[in-house]
């Protein structure tokens, strides 16, 4: 029997039946023999799960789909590729995001690891995830996760431990998945009360070959993996010192590995929230502003009333000489008719986000300097994006080089002095970086890799001109970035960010 995946529609479905059709392209991975489990005959319909499940929430998913666009066969084919990459006998260990609190029992809203959420669909934060080769399982209390493979390479399991359902809790903190979900949701192979995470743990790491795991780089985390590291006690004192063995390799790079290179549901997820940011931000540009926490406040609003889960990332709206500040989020001044407004902003659709940068005159037109400045960095971003695709055999970093010669013949054409370094305080950061399920995906991955067909960047160049006697008088105080997040194909670029406008014209032509 193959190794399937199942929805859930009743407790009663086998795996092998309930599969979807995938909107993903086949990945190249093992077929590893299962074992037959039986279900209780209770109706999906009629349970509570810590997160939308389609028989839950038809509204939010399609039959087959784990998360949005996301199918359950996709989450599989992932954890099978990571095991893939793994040594025979090996583990890796994924922990969970944990609640972060503003004050005293005030939090902030949940948002999960991304490496928990790319293996394993789980979006609630009492999760533990775990992959072993032929290892009992893992478990943790607040969430954790570890995908393993056996001694002889031939197969893979999937532990998944999680806080067991307890409705006097429920009452305060919402609805808990289970561990009965656990297997029937979310295709675990072993689950278990993550309160009993020191024994599967124990068993697991000593019969590991190796270990692959992130340690938590936040001193300051009161994560159940970092609590379980720093603990003193006799009986999690063995296991922090064996993890912290030679043995024990950073998973970071693996996990890049897998997530840099977008699958088409991803792509599509993407797409989705470029499509619905970028009418937002032309409908913005459509009208007059005053504040900028009022363009703020109107985005955010497009977003979410355009089919996004809500913003991505704290938006910058930069009037004026804010627009110089290249991270302003304190977005609450007023908007002077003669000056630009910088927005960077952008939603996300089932964790996977966009990311747009515009610059346009608050006025509706632009001045002749504003036109120069403007043409200069769209015309260097133009020439960036034809060369997102893998035939042009070109690294980020290749990218940027040509985008700071583009820009400097611009400038000089229009009478700055770039002597030495001068270029670099014009335009101080980096021309993109991937984005996928974080604003700055794959974090440590290099930008010096030629690009690759499914990799999805930011192509984004701007110039800041300081207000100083250093810079031709009608452009001093100017910010302007023009930012798209574009897919890199075999032979052309997909920009993911189209429905902006960014056209000088059709800016102006808005307005009429």
């Amino acid at each position: 029997m193959q190794r399937c995946v199942r929805t859930l529609t009743t407790c009663t479905i086998p795996r092998a039946t309930a599969l979807q059709p995938p909107l993903i392209e086949p990945f190249r991975y093992h077929q590893y023999p299962v074992r037959t489990r039986p279900y209780a005959s209770i109706s999906a319909v009629n349970l509570q799960f810590g997160q939308p499940l389609h028989e839950t929430h038809p509204h939010l998913l399609r039959p087959g789909e784990l998360t949005p666009g996301i199918t359950a066969l996709e989450y599989a084919q992932r954890r099978s590729r990571l095991a893939e990459k793994l040594p025979h006998g090996a583990i890796a260990i994924i922990a969970a995001a944990d609640v972060k609190y503003r004050s005293g029992a005030v939090f902030y809203p949940f948002h999960q690891d991304s490496n928990f959420f790319y293996l394993t669909g789980t979006i609630c934060y009492s999760l533990a995830l775990t992959i072993a080769e032929q290892i009992p399982g893992f478990n943790e209390p607040d969430a954790l996760a570890v995908i393993g493979k056996s001694s002889t390479g031939i197969d893979h399991a999937f532990h998944l431990y999680v806080r067991e359902k307890d409705p006097k809790a429920e009452q305060w903190d919402g609805v808990r998945s289970g561990t009965q979900a656990a297997v029937d949701v979310f295709n675990a192979d072993e689950t278990g009360d993550i309160a009993d995470i020191s024994r599967h743990l124990e068993s697991l790491v000593s019969e590991a070959s190796k270990i692959y795991t992130d340690f938590p780089s936040d001193a300051k985390s009161k994560s159940f993996f970092s609590r379980f590291i720093s603990d003193r006690s006799i009986k999690s004192e063995g296991l922090a010192k064996f993890l912290k063995t030679s043995h024990t390799i950073p998973l970071k790079d693996l996990m890049n590995e897998l997530r840099n290179i977008k699958s088409l549901a991803e792509i599509a997820n993407m797409r989705k929230a470029g499509q619905a940011s970028g009418r937002a931000f032309t409908e913005a540009m459509r009208q007059s502003w005053t504040k900028e926490n009022d363009l703020a406040a109107f985005l955010d609003y497009k977003f979410r009333g355009s089919g996004c889960d809500g913003s991505a990332y704290l938006p910058v709206v930069a009037g004026g000489k804010n627009a110089n500040i290249i991270h302003y989020t304190q977005n609450d001044h007023l908007l002077n008719n003669s000056d630009m407004v910088l927005v960077d902003a952008g939603g996300e659709v089932g964790g996977y986000i966009t990311d747009i940068t515009r610059t346009w005159p608050i006025s509706g037109r632009f001045s002749p300097a504003q036109k120069d400045l403007y043409n200069a960095v769209l015309s260097t971003q133009r020439h960036c994006i034809t060369l997102c695709r893998a035939t042009a055999d070109i690294s980020l970093d290749g990218l940027h080089e040509l985008a700071e010669s583009h820009l400097r013949d611009q400038l000089s054409q229009l009478g700055f002095e770039l002597s030495g370094k001068a270029l670099d305080r014009l335009f101080p950061h980096h021309l993109g970086h991937y984005i996928g399920l974080d604003v700055h995906d794959t974090p440590g991955q290099s930008r010096k890799a030629s690009l690759r067909d499914g990799q999805c960047v930011t192509i984004e160049p701007g110039l800041y001109i300081p207000d100083t006697n250093d810079y031709p008088e009608h452009f001093r105080g100017m910010g302007i970035r023009i930012e798209d997040s574009v897919c890199v194909q075999a032979e052309n670029p997909l920009v993911l960010t189209t429905e902006a406008l960014k056209e000088i014209e059709d800016i102006e032509a808005s307005r009429d």
